[in-house]
């Protein structure tokens, strides 16, 4: 008698969950001022989660259905041995896995671009908010614009294909846009503009710096042809295509036009909690499950978080506190 398979992971809303997000640590070596307050209490290393036990779930996830599995943090690449773990899930690209991925600041891509395409990465993000050196200092506090373009410039070299995720800030860079999607253009890269969330105290009021991108999309298709394209990357992003400058650009609009119906997402952070929901306080524990019970525990506990998912967030950029008090670097982006 044949092996029954995995069940899918399907939530009660029907909706498949077929890509992981995984936060591989919550430290950062930026303090992006949308992202984190400038001084952070990070997790002491008796609470992390080993690269072993990260491997061991995400195959599990694997072998119950999930597609794509995006690598994050904080800054993924400041975490010891995070490419030991793409090998780890990579070995099952092309047998269940479709796609490994990383979200990264860039400022370390010049040294570990060739380990990620050795571990089965052929395309990750780049966040990068401004090009100008003075700005994307004063939105990292601590960045170096010319390190991370360098990373980018080897990431390409390496043959990665490269997304720039571009956080919308009214007042500190709108104005650069049309010349990020320019730049992007002239050198392949994809960008995706993203609405800032709210997540965390990040000591500022968002609301300050709120742009909502229906308004920028406007401004765009007064100066070019933007042609919607079916394309999907596995996350929430709508994508465009825009004619003049042969260039792809991507929409995550959390707050203007919420995209929850078509959710196919969760995120693992570095201490082994499943949030089933960016802007929800939903969660389940993954470690305390296997560790408690091995695979078959963990099965039940992926079965209970699939009950448990949320149809929707409640991110309301108005609301004087965060929707959840918990940082992006803590679930990933």
């Amino acid at each position: 008698m044949a092996e029954a398979l995995p069940s899918p992971l399907i939530d009660g809303f029907g909706r498949r969950i077929s890509y992981l997000r995984i936060s591989v640590t919550d430290r950062c070596d930026l303090r992006c001022r949308y992202c984190m307050a400038e001084v952070m209490q990070f997790l002491p290393a008796s609470r992390l989660m080993t690269i072993e036990e990260i491997g061991y779930i995400a195959d599990a996830f694997i072998a119950r259905g999930v597609r794509r599995i995006r690598l994050t943090g904080g800054e993924p690449l400041v975490r010891r041995g995070v490419t030991d773990l793409a090998r780890t899930i990579g070995r099952h690209l092309g047998d269940g896995l479709d796609e490994l991925t990383l979200t990264t600041n860039g400022t370390r891509l010049a040294t570990e671009s060739h380990a990620l395409v050795d571990a089965g990465v052929r395309r990750i993000n780049v966040s990068l908010d401004s090009l100008n050196a003075d700005r994307f200092r004063h939105i990292t506090r601590t960045g170096q614009l010319d390190k991370v373009l360098q990373g980018i410039d080897a990431a390409a070299a390496a043959g990665l294909r490269i997304k720039i995720n571009m956080v919308a800030l009214k007042g500190l860079n709108e104005d650069e846009i049309e010349p990020m999607l320019r730049w992007c253009a002239a050198r392949g890269h994809d960008l995706t503009l993203i609405e800032t969330m709210p997540l965390g105290d990040v000591e500022g009021d968002r609301t300050d710096h709120y742009l909502p991108l229906d308004q920028v999309r406007r401004t765009l298709e007064s100066r070019f042809t933007l042609a919607p394209l079916a394309e999907r990357t596995g996350g929430p992003a709508r994508y465009y295509r825009v004619a003049e400058l042969d260039a792809k650009i991507g929409f995550i609009t959390p707050l203007t036009e919420n995209f929850c119906a078509g959710c196919n997402r969760v995120r693992l952070t570095v201490e082994g909690q499943l949030y089933l929901c960016l802007g929800r306080e939903d969660r389940i524990d993954l470690r305390a499950a296997l560790q408690e019970g091995g695979r078959p525990a963990l099965d039940a506990a992926l079965d209970r978080a699939m009950a448990a998912k949320p149809l929707r967030h409640a991110f309301a950029i108005e609301d004087a506190a965060p929707a959840v008090s918990r940082h992006m670097s803590v679930t990933g982006g």
